[in-house]
C-alpha cells in the first residue's frame, strides 16, 4: 500500500507530525537489542520517498509481540532496507479482547471502519454476510494494509486480526462459549448501550464482541437467530438511525469508554 500513490496520499496528513514524534512502523521480525531487522519495499519506498529519511534515522518498531524499540535506519535503497534495533522503548502490554462483526459496505466505508476500529482498540474484524448485504466480497490484505497503518499512527503496540469474511450464520453457529455479544439492534428492543455495559462490566468485563448490520438492516429470521446467542446483549444506540460505519465505531467508543474506563 505504502509503494502506491493512494499509499502517499494517506501518509501525507502524518508527515509533519512524524517529523517530530519519529517514523513509528510495525515489523514481523523479532525484536531485541542488537537485531538488523529487514524492511520490505513498500517500508523503504515510504522512508525515502515519502518521509524524506536516510541511514543514521531514528525510527521506531514494534510488532504485537516484543513491545516497542528505538532504532536507527541502517540500509535504505530502492525497495530494500533494514533498521538496527537497539532499546526498548514500551513493553508489550495486555490489551482488550473485542471483537468486531460488522456487514461489509462499500469499499471506502470498509477501510474507514477498519482503521478507526484499530484506534479504538479491536483485538479482531470479522466481516459478515448477511441477507441485506451489498458487497459480496472484502478484500482482507487490503483491510489489514489499513489496520497496520492505524496501528502505525494510533501508537499501538498491536495489530488486530482480519479476518475473512463469513456468513453471520456460521460464525454464530461456532460462536465461543463465554464471548458476550453486544447486538446493536436497530429495532430499539434493547436497552441503552452505557446503560446496559455497565450493568454487564462487574460480571463479565470481557471477552466481547460487538455486532453491527448492515444498511437496511437485519430480517426477521436474522434477529431470532441473533437473540438465541447464549451470551447475547441487544442494546440500543439510540433514537436516530445511524448508518452502518458510524453505528460501530459509536459502539466501540462506548464500550471503550464503560468497560475500559476508571
Amino acid at each position: 500500500m505504502k509503494g502506491s500513490n493512494q499509499g502517499d496520499t494517506l501518509h501525507a496528513g502524518r508527515r509533519e507530525a512524524a517529523i517530530h514524534v519519529g517514523v513509528r512502523l510495525h515489523v514481523e521480525a523479532d525484536l531485541a537489542a542488537g537485531a538488523e531487522v529487514p524492511l520490505d519495499p513498500a517500508q523503504a519506498h515510504y522512508l525515502r520517498n515519502v518521509m524524506r529519511r536516510a541511514p543514521g534515522d531514528a525510527v521506531r518498531l514494534f510488532n504485537g509481540r516484543h513491545g516497542e524499540w528505538q532504532a536507527t535506519i541502517a540500509a535504505l535503497g530502492k525497495g530494500k532496507g533494514a533498521a538496527a534495533v537497539s532499546e526498548q522503548t514500551r513493553p508489550q502490554a495486555p490489551e482488550p479482547d473485542l471483537w468486531l462483526l460488522a456487514a461489509p459496505i462499500k469499499r471506502t466505508a470498509i477501510d474507514f471502519v477498519a482503521a478507526k476500529a484499530t484506534e479504538l482498540g479491536v483485538s479482531a474484524i470479522q466481516p459478515v454476510f448477511t441477507r441485506r448485504t451489498a458487497v459480496a466480497r472484502v478484500n482482507v490484505e487490503r483491510m489489514r494494509a489499513n489496520m497496520i497503518e492505524a496501528s502505525e499512527q494510533c501508537e499501538r503496540l498491536s495489530v488486530p486480526e482480519a479476518r475473512a469474511a463469513a456468513r453471520l450464520d456460521k460464525v454464530l453457529d461456532a460462536w465461543p462459549r463465554g464471548r458476550r455479544l453486544l447486538f446493536c439492534d436497530e429495532t430499539r428492543v434493547g436497552r441503552p448501550i452505557a446503560e446496559a455495559l455497565a450493568a454487564e462490566r462487574a460480571k463479565m468485563p470481557e471477552p466481547w464482541a460487538i455486532l453491527i448490520g448492515p444498511e437496511g438492516g437485519f430480517v426477521p429470521e436474522e434477529l431470532e437467530r441473533i437473540r438465541a446467542v447464549p451470551a447475547v446483549v441487544p442494546v440500543s444506540l439510540g433514537a436516530r438511525l445511524l448508518r452502518a460505519d458510524t453505528a460501530a465505531l459509536a459502539a466501540l467508543a462506548v464500550w471503550q469508554a464503560v468497560m475500559c474506563g476508571e
